[in-house]
């Protein structure tokens, strides 16, 4: 069963070009926590430079520490009196997800942000360690694992979000539940970044639907086409055929700034519009319509937000990563 959509969608004073600087101001987040995972490239760096800003204590969780160190200078010269610092963690490995997860619950009795922002997009074939796609388990089950494993200082918080980078992407595909690992079928890398992504939509309904009452609400968000670290793995050739590049390989219009990129991960954390709400897909700074196939690069697809699938899945990830 999907969940519907309302006719008067929640949306905010802000847009597809606003940045995440623009959506933070005023507001004070001084008595907050936020972790950032992919906080040392791309839309990461931006969210968790607005986050800054407005005094929220910030965490990079990143795989590289001297280049997430980098960064972190890099934010504490530009933002004054910033407080940020750093986690070792790679979201491949299951084993690196429970030491972050340790390491932080080590130092910290409260979280009231959890952007999971890092990711990987059309990897070639490969799996994790552990034996997962690459992309279905970098991108859903090690975010899973470590949402779950701070779940205790998510609720410390009595007021948390937690925020799912989902994509448009997901309007490819379904999850595949005979296959999510690719064992059996043909192994197609825009078909898995997809799953990857419908499957983050549907954690943040199952989240949502799960914790909403401990005081932890969970939101997927579509940032928009930003061109970011996101796309090493895809030739020029491909991404002008693909039409993101005009003839002379820059960006076209409706690709967003970084600035811009991390705007709607930002709403979704401190956004007063969605207070009292979770389980929903934002884009634009708003909460997406329904698909339409007029407009082919936005919206939600039913199956994204469906609450059975959003259970099967949740059951189906911690027998995965071990925690059932």
């Amino acid at each position: 069963m999907s969940q519907v959509i309302k006719s008067q969608p929640i949306t905010s004073a802000f847009n597809a070009r606003s940045t995440a600087l623009e959506v933070v101001a005023g507001h004070d987040l001084s008595q907050r926590v936020a972790l950032v995972t992919g906080g040392s490239s791309g839309i990461g760096v931006e969210t968790a430079k607005a986050l800054l800003s407005a005094g929220s204590e910030v965490i990079l969780a990143v795989r590289d520490l001297e280049k997430g160190e980098k960064v972190a200078q890099e934010l504490r010269n530009s933002v004054q009196n910033a407080r940020v610092s750093l986690l070792k963690l790679d979201l491949g490995r299951l084993e690196s997800v429970r030491e972050a997860a340790a390491a932080f619950l080590s130092q910290h009795s409260s979280l009231h942000t959890l952007i999971n922002n890092a990711g990987i997009m059309a990897t070639p074939h490969n799996y994790t360690p552990d034996g997962f796609e690459s992309q279905f388990g970098t991108n859903h089950l090690g975010h899973f694992l470590l949402t779950n494993l701070l779940l205790p200082v998510l609720k410390n918080a009595a007021s948390a979000r937690v925020v799912a980078l989902s994509s448009t992407a997901h309007l490819r595909s379904d999850i595949h539940w005979d296959d999510v690992n690719y064992r059996l079928r043909p192994y197609d890398k825009w078909d898995a970044y997809a799953q990857s992504k419908t499957a983050n939509a549907l954690f943040a309904v199952s989240l949502n639907q799960k914790f909403s009452s401990e005081g932890i609400h969970a939101f997927a968000v579509h940032p928009g086409g930003i061109m970011t670290g996101l796309q090493k793995e895809l030739p020029q050739a491909e991404m002008q055929a693909m039409g993101w590049l005009d003839a002379d390989g820059k960006p076209i219009s409706v690709f967003k700034s970084v600035q811009q990129g991390a705007s709607t991960s930002v709403w979704a954390a401190v956004g007063s519009e969605l207070e009292g709400n979770g389980g929903l897909y934002l884009e634009d700074c708003r909460q997406a319509l329904s698909f339409d196939p007029a407009q082919p690069y936005a919206g939600v697809k039913s199956y994204a937000l469906d609450l059975e699938s959003a259970a099967r899945l949740w059951t189906l990830s911690e027998e995965m990563v071990g925690l059932k």
